[in-house]
């Protein structure tokens, strides 16, 4: 009952940050939205803050899990790179294209905020990365001297997250689809062993 009643409490402030930013919303909304008393909100978080800091925690962790999964899946290790790949694609722009997707919405409310769920993603994502990475190279399935590997992906990322959120696509001259395409080739081709 304890985590279900947080839980909810996160969610509701999360959902109104989104719509009314998170300057604007008050102790007051986030208890009446939820349905509960101040008092079961200040049982829970001090202030707004904690609260703003729960709902990050959250965001960044939501942003990671899907890469968890494959990272720990039984998949060869080329397969589970491919994937990988082609998940951190779904990711962005599953979270810039959802009714209420988070991302974009608090991109436009605050800057600085969307950065921050940014970084928290971005560490735990490197962590990941860096596992996967150290599998392939043990097994012999990746390249040993690709040590710059978790940088390089998580630049590029960087650069996708921002075209997904700007939407500016027409500017770079590509398109979602061709960009997913070359990226994903681009690191398979840099990492993979293959036979010659």
């Amino acid at each position: 009952m304890v985590n279900k009643t947080r839980d909810k409490l996160i969610e509701v402030a999360r959902q109104l940050f989104v719509h009314k930013g998170i300057e604007n919303t008050t102790m007051n909304d986030i208890a009446n939205a939820s349905d509960k008393g101040r008092r079961t909100i200040y049982t829970y978080f001090k202030n707004k803050r904690e609260i703003y800091n729960a709902v990050v925690d959250r965001e960044s962790e939501h942003l990671v899990a899907r890469l968890r999964r494959v990272v720990e899946s039984p998949l060869p290790p080329a397969e589970k790179l491919r994937t990988y790949l082609e998940t951190r694609f779904d990711i962005v722009k599953d979270a810039v294209g959802r009714p209420g997707g988070s991302f974009k919405s608090y991109l436009t409310l605050d800057f600085r905020r969307v950065d921050r769920i940014r970084r928290q993603a971005i560490s735990k994502e490197a962590a990941l990365f860096e596992k996967l990475m150290a599998e392939g190279i043990a097994v012999g399935a990746f390249r040993s001297d690709v040590t710059t590997a978790t940088l390089v992906e998580a630049v590029i990322f960087q650069g996708v997250d921002y075209s997904y959120l700007r939407d500016n696509f027409s500017d770079i001259k590509t398109d979602p689809s061709d960009m997913r395409q070359k990226v994903v080739d681009f690191m398979m081709k840099a990492i993979v062993v293959t036979d010659v």
